[in-house]
């Protein structure tokens, strides 16, 4: 079998490499996903070190660039748009007057949105004791992201350009994983009405889809104890 254009180091529940199968859906490239054993600490072994000595996924491999690498969803999702989106599909132009609310809107994902519910999920579901008043903030500071997009999208439809990004598709993991962890705490229609209409119109895409449906093959293969 030919080697695909692209390797990606991913993992099954984590939101972060989601972000970057997204974008190759909707560019229409073809990639590889090699699923990283959270289990036995693969991503911390001496291999993927070599790949990414942050040993944390996403990492993406470039074969048709001299396997060139990338690691940090934001800086993959960079690479992609300025090399292989000729056309501004997902991107608006290095000398565009909103190219720096581009990186404005990827830092505040990756920088903002992304540990705030990350910790949410840590001290719900792993932390061994019980910490109410940390939970708590963490989940304070999860509907503050979303208030950020709020005041924002209420606005106007997409945060960049007058078009759909990678400034938007970067959320949409850990926006979805912001409903799933707050639960009862957030009704999301009814709190933040235009951030999700904008989120529901972004996860209808066919390339969200696509990957939504690779990750739920994924996962149901790795509770069954096979490789994908």
């Amino acid at each position: 079998m030919p080697q695909k254009h692209f390797t990606l180091w991913t993992h099954e529940t984590g939101p972060n490499p989601w972000k970057v199968a997204f974008v190759l859906n909707e560019l229409g490239l073809e990639y590889e996903s090699k699923y990283i054993d959270f289990h036995t600490k693969e991503q911390k072994g001496p291999e993927y070190l070599k790949i990414t000595p942050n040993g944390r996924v996403p990492a993406l491999i470039d074969h048709k660039n001299g396997d060139y690498t990338v690691w940090e969803s934001g800086a993959i999702l960079l690479y992609l748009v300025d090399k292989y989106d000729k056309e501004n599909r997902l991107t608006v132009p290095v000398d565009h007057p909103e190219r720096h609310q581009l990186y404005q809107w990827l830092f505040f994902q990756t920088s903002g949105q992304g540990p705030y519910v990350g910790q949410v999920g840590w001290f719900t579901w792993y932390h061994p004791e019980r910490l109410p008043s940390v939970l708590e903030r963490y989940k304070k500071e999860t509907k503050r992201v979303l208030g950020v997009l709020e005041i924002v999208l209420s606005k106007q439809e997409w945060l960049v350009g007058g078009k759909m990004t990678i400034a938007d598709m970067i959320f949409i993991s850990w926006t979805s994983a912001s409903g799933i962890l707050l639960g009862e705490d957030l009704d999301f229609e009814k709190e933040f009405p235009a951030t999700y209409k904008w989120h529901s119109k972004l996860m209808e895409l066919p390339s969200v889809k696509a990957a939504h449906e690779e990750q739920a093959r994924a996962t149901a293969l790795m509770k069954k104890g096979k490789a994908f």
